[in-house]
Parts: structure tokens; sequence; C-alpha cells
């Protein structure tokens, strides 16, 4: 979201303006927490506060103002500046407080007529208390130094600060600024995309140490951005010079040029728009409140989102299991398949092997009843000469009986063995005959 015409976005290059008073700021803050939004009036602050004494002012003037007056600077130098901004900003976070508006102008200096002048941070009108599982949004800074979660409106804390930190520092190195662009709309951008370089023309003369305390703070995720702790701990502020010499023995400069960080102070002094008005911000307001409706709205199409990405995954998911089930299927299928296929060609094979076995069969079946018949034909002739046979016997036997009753006792003897011969050869023809009827 890159409002282009903006009422917040004022003077080219800033939300604020510098000398924005830290009673308009918080009145502002007053009035986006308002759930009603009300608008601003212009009436006298005497009427309603009583204006007591000074409590500090700003002598030693701007830090960047006192450094572009100087022919060099030393990377030593720069370090203590950034070292006694770091332990301002440590002094507010450890009480969760935020800035939210770090930059050149609200860094001032005490007494600029010593060697190491001390700094003092201005400008808390649009500072802010970060409550633990409150979320705080907002759009408001200057746009060159602004965080990337603050252009996208997502939940603010106290690492938009230490953006801002690695931004003076680069400015403070180089005289130049890494997102500044030629409209408002691409600084923005530039912010977002995070798209910055180390420029040799710029960074020559410049520590690696110190590129990377930068690269640390310029970081759009913000749990990886570096905090007031680690910052203070980083190796570029920690450390006394021996390691910047070490790697500076190559090089024969080893003070950085001030004459880009002077073009760069004239140049936002020369920018410098007047003061907003009430008008200004009351118009702000009203926007920020559409802006809280776009956002709400926002929310809702996100959670309509949501919802449906999950009936989407859910849908996919159960997609994925259907066709990795039909895969499995199809597997099993085509396997069944291939064995039917060889179950089918063995059953043909075992078919022709049946069919050749039958026509064996049939054809020995054939030969078989021909010489079963021609057996039966034998039979039939032997049945008929052993019944011819049998009935002589018989008649034989008959006779034998009836001269059994008229001869002597040597007859008697001799009619006994002719009988018992006779039973013998009966007994053989029984037995020829039941082994005929068996063979048959």
């Amino acid at each position: 979201m890159f409002p282009e015409e903006h009422p917040g976005w004022e003077g080219g290059n800033r939300l604020f303006p510098r000398g924005t008073s830290s009673l308009t700021g918080c009145m502002l803050q007053a009035s986006m927490r308002s759930p009603n939004m009300e608008t601003f009036k212009q009436q006298k602050v005497e009427d309603f506060y009583d204006i007591g004494e000074e409590l500090g002012r700003v002598s030693g003037g701007e830090l960047f103002d006192f450094l572009a007056q100087k022919e060099s600077l030393s990377e030593e130098e720069a370090t203590s500046f950034i070292k006694q901004i770091l332990d301002g900003v440590n002094y507010l976070h450890a009480k969760k407080i935020a800035h939210f508006d770090l930059k050149p102008e609200n860094i001032m200096l005490l007494d600029k007529n010593i060697p190491i002048p001390h700094i003092k941070l201005i400008d808390f009108g649009l500072a802010h208390e970060i409550e633990d599982g409150v979320e705080f949004k907002n759009i408001f800074g200057t746009p060159e130094f602004v965080a990337p979660e603050i252009v996208n409106y997502e939940p603010l804390g106290l690492e938009a600060d230490m953006w801002s930190i690695g931004v003076i520092t680069y400015i403070l190195l180089s005289g130049a600024s890494p997102f500044l662009g030629d409209t408002k709309q691409e600084t923005l951008a530039n912010i977002t995309a995070v798209s910055y370089d180390f420029d040799e023309e710029f960074f020559s003369q410049t520590s690696e140490l110190a590129k990377d305390f930068i690269r640390k703070l310029l970081v759009k995720e913000t749990r990886k951005r570096l905090t007031i702790q680690e910052a203070l701990r980083h190796p570029w502020i920690t450390s006394k010079g021996e390691v910047r010499a070490q790697e500076q023995q190559k090089t024969e400069p080893t003070q950085l040029k001030t004459k880009r960080l002077r073009e760069y102070t004239l140049k936002c002094h020369s920018s410098m728009p007047p003061n907003n008005t009430y008008v200004n911000f009351e118009r702000f307001a009203r926007v920020v409140e559409d802006v809280a409706q776009v956002d709400q709205g926002c929310r809702t199409l996100a959670g309509t989102h949501n919802t449906i990405q999950d009936d989407v995954e859910a849908l996919v998911s159960i997609y994925n299991e259907k066709e990795a089930w039909y895969r499995e299927e199809s597997e099993n299928a085509r396997h069944d398949l291939s064995q039917l296929k060889y179950e089918f060609r063995k059953v043909e094979s075992l078919k022709k092997l049946l069919r050749e076995d039958l026509q064996a069969t049939g054809a020995g079946l054939g030969s078989m009843a021909r010489k079963l018949d021609h057996l039966q034909t034998q039979f039939e002739a032997l049945r008929q000469e052993l019944s011819a046979d049998l009935q002589w016997i018989q008649e034989l036997a008959g006779s034998f009986q009836l001269e059994d009753r008229n001869t002597d006792g040597l007859g008697s003897m001799f009619h006994r063995d002719a009988r018992e011969s006779l039973v013998e050869l009966l007994d053989r023809s029984a037995g020829k005959e039941a082994l005929a009827g068996l063979k048959s």
C-alpha cells in the first residue's frame, strides 16, 4: 500500500515534517486510538494546558550537521556516535518504548565544542509503548527511514527502530541513502523489496564489519533483525579498532570523506517542508480510519481465503488419497489381469492337450470296441459249445445214476470215480465261465 497522494506523506520524503511537536504527535496518537476517530479543533493549547519550564534544548545542533563540517571522519569516530545512539535506544527499549521516528534530524548534540560530543535523541511524538499481546499498527514516520512493516501496515514493535538505525549508519558512512528514490512510491517500493547495495563508490574505505552491522539491521523479517542488545554486542561496536585496522592495512586512507555527507545534509535541509497544520492531521486521521476499515475488510477476506484454502487443501488431500487408491487398485487390477491372461493361456494349453488325449482315447476306445466285439463273438461261440458239452455231461451223469442202481460194488466204485471226475470238470467249466464274465 503506497498512497501517492496520502495527506500524511507530505514534503516529498516524510510523513511528519521536521519540527513536529511532541504535543501534536501525542494528540495524533490519541486520535488514532479513539474508536470514534474524533476530529481535531484548532484551539489554543494554553486554554487546556499549563505551560511549564523548558525541559531541555537542542544547543549543539544536529549530529549530521556537525559531522558535515568536518573534513573527514574516521570509522572509529563513526562507531562511537552509533554506540551512543544504541545506548539511547537501549534505554527506551528496556522500557518497551519504541521511538518510531529515528532519523538524523532527531539525533542532536548536547555540546558540539568537545571532540566526541554527547548525543541526545529527541522528538518522541510518535513514540509508543509496546505491550505484550497487544497488536499495534500505524502508518507514520519518514519514508526514507521507516521499516518495511510500517509500509506494509503490519504489527509494529521495537524492531522498527533497529531498521532505522541501519539506515542512519549507512548514510553516516557513505553520505548516500540506501532506499531513497526519485519519488515516495519508489522509496517505499525499495524498502519493501530491501533493494540496496554497497556501491564501491561509497563504501571503498568501509570495513567489512561495518557492512555486516548494516546488513544484519536491514533485514525484512523482524525476528531475524538484530535486537538492541545484539547490536551493542556486534564486533563493529565492541572492537577498539584493531580488527578494522587489520582490514584496512591494504588501503592507504583510513578516513571517511564527509563531502557526500555534507551534500546529503544540505539537500535534506533545502527540502524541509513547512509544518503541517491540524487540518492535515485531521485529514490523515480520516485516512487512517479508512485504512482501518480496508484492513478489516482485508482481514475478513483473508479469513475467507484461509477457509477456502483449507477446503482446497482438504480436497487436494482427498484427491491425492483417492488418486493413490485408484493407482494402487489399477496396479492390482493390472496384476490380476496379467495373472488371468497367464491362467487363460495355461487353460488353453490344457484344453489342447485334453482334446489330443480325447482324440487318442476315442481312437483307443474304437479299437477296444472292435476287439470287444470280436471277443464277444468268440465268447458266444465258446458258451454255445460249453452249453452243448454241459448238456452232454448232464445226460451222461444221468445215465450213470441209472446204472448205479443196477450194478454191484465194483461198478459202484467206478461210477463214483466217474462222478467225481465229472464234478471236477463241471467246476473247471464254471470257473472258465466266471473268468469269461470278468473279462467281458
